[in-house]
């Protein structure tokens, strides 16, 4: 058993028969009352993204899932392919399951893959990536006492937020849990 003030992102649990794994958290505590806890998880299966409130010191069953790692090939309509880097062995993984994590794959990079049973449901991406900028805005001049930012479409088709001074064929670092910019690269 697991305890909900443990779900952090990235954590699968099971909850009557179905497993999740969390995308966000918050911990609520309103006034005299006791505190709850609201996370926004993801269904494994079906891929479908919802939230669900517990109360503090309610507990989830802890999912056994086995991770391996595995190098991402090709996706195409329905399915992304991915090679065992030990045997070599290449499995599909439906697309629907994988969400929005399939627009950071690049092709040649590890990733771990989440199974259940022999059935691969999801996978983990490295926390940051690295891409390049296809087309952003124009430089914009003045202003530069607060952090401003433009609008930018990545390599992978990805639009993310980039400061100013940022222009095409740069390479930048993205952060695969928020989606957002983290750093320019070096």
């Amino acid at each position: 058993m697991l305890n909900v003030t443990e779900l952090r992102a990235g954590i699968a649990f099971e909850e009557d028969g179905q497993l999740y794994k969390v995308l966000s958290y918050d911990h609520i505590k309103m006034g005299r009352g006791s505190a709850s806890i609201r996370v926004k998880v993801k269904n494994l299966r079906t891929g479908a993204v919802t939230e669900k409130s517990f109360i503090n010191g309610a507990k989830v069953n802890d999912a056994s899932l086995l991770r391996k790692k595995y190098q991402y090939l090709y996706k195409d309509a329905e399915n992304a392919f991915f090679m065992d880097e030990v045997s070599y062995e290449q499995i599909p993984v439906s697309l629907k399951g994988l969400g929005d994590d399939s627009n950071y794959l690049k092709e040649g990079i590890s990733v771990y893959l989440l199974f259940v049973e022999d059935e691969a449901l999801t996978l983990e991406l490295p926390p940051k990536m690295e891409f390049t900028i296809a087309e952003t805005g124009p430089d914009l001049r003045g202003n530069s006492a607060t952090n401003i930012f433009k609008e930018a479409i990545l390599e992978n088709g990805l639009s993310v937020r980039v400061p100013l001074f940022m222009k095409a064929g740069e390479r930048v670092i993205i952060d695969t849990r928020t989606g957002q910019y983290s750093e320019r690269a070096k």
